[in-house]
């Protein structure tokens, strides 16, 4: 599905620290990672990890919600600012927004996001809350496609994370924080040297049989 010739052009979203877009940053300092950053946009000037993102020599750009008339031309201005940068993937690391028509029509099957929980169990704002509520003896973090509802695009990748028993909700996701940057960084690698296609709710990673 991608244009494994090159290293892949990626483009971070955040809202906040940059931590998982540090992992990747990280990681892409071994040649043979197969992708880098070309740009990071926030949606918030005060966001830390645009300071990550200077530092490191990569172009940034603030698209701010409250700079826009209404949510569409929010929407509209994301997709413009994305699309500068001609990215082959979108990761969203942190990104508090939910991605809108313009850059899901634009970015279809290449944009990946994270969750705090083993989808499709405990979707939604509150999921490390939510597996802690319930009882959950095991949870973890989910590495998937963006589509266009909420935590329902296809998975790429998950990991599982015990949960203790004296676990706190703070405690729960400080665990699964680390584990979800290591996934994130390890999958968009893979998706970078080794291509993916999608099949229904299905992902394969990999070169499949016909592929060029």
């Amino acid at each position: 599905m991608t244009n494994r010739k090159r290293d892949q052009r990626v483009v971070v979203l955040i809202s906040g620290a940059g931590s998982t877009m540090r992992a990747v940053l990280a990681a892409a300092q071994d040649t043979g990672y197969g992708a880098r950053i070309v740009g990071v946009i926030s949606d918030r000037a005060d966001a830390a990890g645009l300071d990550i993102a200077r530092d490191a020599g990569i172009p940034t750009a603030v698209v701010a919600l409250a700079d826009f008339p209404d949510r569409h031309a929010w929407d509209v201005a994301l997709d413009k600012s994305i699309g500068i940068f001609e990215p082959d993937l979108v990761l969203c690391a942190g990104f508090m927004k939910l991605i809108g028509a313009p850059t899901l029509d634009s970015y279809s099957g290449r944009i990946v996001n994270t969750h705090p929980a083993l989808l499709p169990a405990y979707p939604g704002a509150h999921g490390v809350r939510d597996a802690l509520a319930n009882g959950a003896k095991v949870t973890g973090c989910t590495v998937m496609l963006v589509d266009n509802g909420v935590d329902t695009g296809p998975i790429l990748a998950q990991a599982a994370v015990e949960v203790w028993d004296n676990d706190t909700e703070d405690s729960l996701h400080e665990r699964i924080k680390v584990v979800e940057r290591a996934l994130v960084a390890d999958t968009v690698g893979r998706m970078a040297r080794e291509g993916w296609t999608i099949h229904g709710r299905r992902v394969m990673l990999g070169s499949q049989e016909g592929e060029a």
